[in-house]
């Protein structure tokens, strides 16, 4: 009986035995809130909250266009709002910590760490440039002849460029290439010749190749011209300009360069170019760039930097293959692409003319300072529509540089045929002309009717404002570098800006400035203090936001960057200074204090 009766209790003991004691399940408990506490608090380490007391951060999104603070995740925003409701949850977060024991506390970082910014500061979205050349920057950085006010003054560059460089003066052999060049701005305003590039001793019999500010024209040296003797009296979408006697000059305008036997850039180059580049960009506060002509061997370059998840900026790609025949199965398709997801490429590069400065936009009607020329289409209007239609058809986002009216009038001829008899839909397309410099008046009109997006440069405005009357005329001239009307004109309010760089600088507060003052920088127009076609200007909110949201846009992702909006990339740039309300002659004193990509400070510190 008595075994009887232990056998009864047995099952009862033995589970009493098994249960913990009451202090041990809090303990488990305690020590499962602690591990949890741990997870979540090591996923706010990498979080901040960024404040400007004085409501400094414009973030360019309509629902909170100003706002006190911005709270970041990772590489994400987490939210916006003002100190108290997004630093108050910080404090709520700290309290809770109370509970949790001692050594966890010492060991974490309770909550996201407050960055204030100065009371004169000013935070925006990342700054993009819609169109730059990354690579043909780097390059023009080896002799840069940006500024030079004559003839002498650019062999003085070359001079001092020999001197510094004994293997170039050792070597008969090696070229010696610069840009910069404008003669615009020289005595005279004339072309300049090879045999100024002789007057020289030091540089008598060197093979010299410079390329013009806007890239559309090279000026060669004798030596070079001895190497090309057999030219043809005639180029399509190209100039060789000839002496009174027809022999060539040494200057060689858009498809002419092409004949000169310059060699290729190695790798090795491309990387330096690039690697000068980016990091004057990021000090300028440039988290996006639009490069505008990307060669197979630059994609290749980028693929690699982006595979090895070096690239600290977005680039967005416009592929270029010199060929009028189709080439869009020669160019990868990439998006988000790199281990950064910061490397895209959807779109193409097309040439429709030349520059206004080299005599080379293709006009409706001649010239007013040249009545023999119309300047030159690169391609033909058939070859360009047969082109841009493979390539609507294929999916690739069609950008076309347009400089003279009869260029743009050509290729809206092309989009509209595409949007309004062929079925192309303009908000999956997003077809781009870049520059967008001279329009007739109906073709204003018509941009803006079709959706087409114009991508300017207010730099280019400001640059040529001193010559392009006279190229253009008083009547026509009203239909050129229109800011205001294209962006009044566009469906969606879209004027994406950029520089060209380095036919401009890279600093985008340069840009800036020039697309709300229409000034020179140092203050000056022809029109007077008041900016040059004032009423052409942008306010500051318009530039901003044609620098960041509609950059944006203008590369399919509106729904990732351009605005400090919950959700969206923690792009962003700080500035010592508040562009946005300081006087216009203080904006280009602006400096950086940090440029931020996907949270993390690329430059600066935060």
């Amino acid at each position: 009986m008595k075994h009887k009766l232990e056998d009864s209790s047995s099952p009862s003991q033995e589970k009493a035995a098994t249960r913990p004691k009451r202090s041990t399940r809090r303990w488990l408990v305690g020590l499962a809130l602690s591990v949890l506490a741990i997870l979540f608090l090591n996923a706010q380490s990498e979080s901040y909250i960024i404040c400007s007391k004085s409501r400094n951060i414009y973030t360019v999104d309509p629902a909170n266009l100003r706002v006190e603070c911005v709270s970041i995740r990772g590489s994400r925003v987490l939210q916006v709002g003002d100190y108290a409701s997004l630093v108050g949850k910080r404090d709520l977060l700290s309290r809770f910590t109370g509970h949790l024991p001692s050594w966890i506390v010492a060991n974490m970082r309770v909550a996201p760490r407050i960055v204030q910014v100065g009371e004169n500061s000013v935070v925006v979205p990342g700054l993009a440039d819609a169109h730059a050349h990354i690579i043909d920057n780097g390059y023009m950085r080896q002799l840069p002849l940006m500024g030079s006010k004559s003839v002498e003054e650019v062999v003085n560059r070359i001079k001092a460029y020999i001197l510094s460089h004994p293997d170039v003066a050792n070597d008969a052999t090696r070229w010696i290439e610069g840009m910069g060049w404008d003669q615009t701005k020289w005595p005279g305003a004339q072309f300049p010749t090879a045999a100024d590039l002789d007057s020289d001793p030091l540089l008598k019999d060197k093979l010299i190749s410079l390329s013009r500010v806007d890239g559309h024209a090279r000026w060669v040296s004798p030596a070079v011209l001895r190497l090309m003797p057999d030219l043809p009296e005639k180029v399509e979408g190209g100039l060789i300009v000839r002496d009174g006697h027809g022999k060539p000059t040494g200057i060689f305008v858009d498809n002419a360069m092409s004949l000169i036997p310059t060699p290729p850039w190695t790798e090795a180059q491309l990387s330096e170019f690039f690697d000068m580049t980016i990091k004057e960009a990021l000090s300028f506060g440039l988290t996006s760039i639009h490069d505008a002509d990307t060669k197979l061997d630059h994609i290749n370059l980028f693929q690699k930097i982006a595979d090895a998840g070096k690239l600290p900026t977005r680039l967005y790609l416009m592929g270029n293959v010199a060929s009028k025949e189709y080439w869009g199965n020669q160019i990868p398709r990439l998006i988000n692409y790199g281990k950064q997801a910061r490397l895209n490429l959807r779109s193409v590069k097309l040439f429709a003319d030349g520059a206004l400065g080299s005599w080379g936009a293709a006009l409706l009607e001649p010239y007013s300072d040249k009545p023999e020329s119309q300047g030159l289409m690169l391609s033909s209007k058939e070859t360009l529509e047969k082109l841009v239609q493979q390539f609507w058809k294929d999916g690739w986002q069609t950008n076309i540089h347009c400089i003279g009216d009869r260029a743009n009038h050509a290729i809206l001829d092309i989009y509209e045929n595409i949007l309004e008899r062929s079925g192309g839909n303009v908000s999956e397309w997003r077809p781009r002309i870049e520059h967008a410099q001279i329009f007739a008046p109906e073709d204003l009109k018509r941009i803006g009717r079709l959706g087409v997006i114009a991508s300017v440069q207010p730099t280019h405005a400001t640059s040529d404002m001193w010559y392009a009357e006279t190229r253009l005329g008083s009547s026509r001239i009203k239909g050129a570098y229109a800011y205001q009307t294209l962006l009044q004109a566009s469906p969606r309010g879209v004027l994406p800006l950029g520089s060209d760089f380095p036919v401009e600088g890279v600093n985008p507060l340069l840009g800036f400035y020039a697309a709300t003052s229409r000034l020179s920088v140092d203050g000056s127009s022809p029109h007077g203090s008041a900016g040059w076609f004032p009423e052409q200007r942008l306010t500051r909110e318009e530039a901003l936001k044609g620098m960041t949201l509609d950059a944006a846009y203008a590369s399919f992702a509106e729904d990732e960057i351009g605005s400090l909006t919950p959700g969206k990339k923690a792009d962003f740039v700080i500035f010592d200074k508040d562009i946005m309300t300081i006087p216009a002659n203080q904006i280009l004193q602006a400096k950086v204090v940090a440029t931020v990509v996907d949270g993390q400070a690329v430059y600066g510190v935060l």
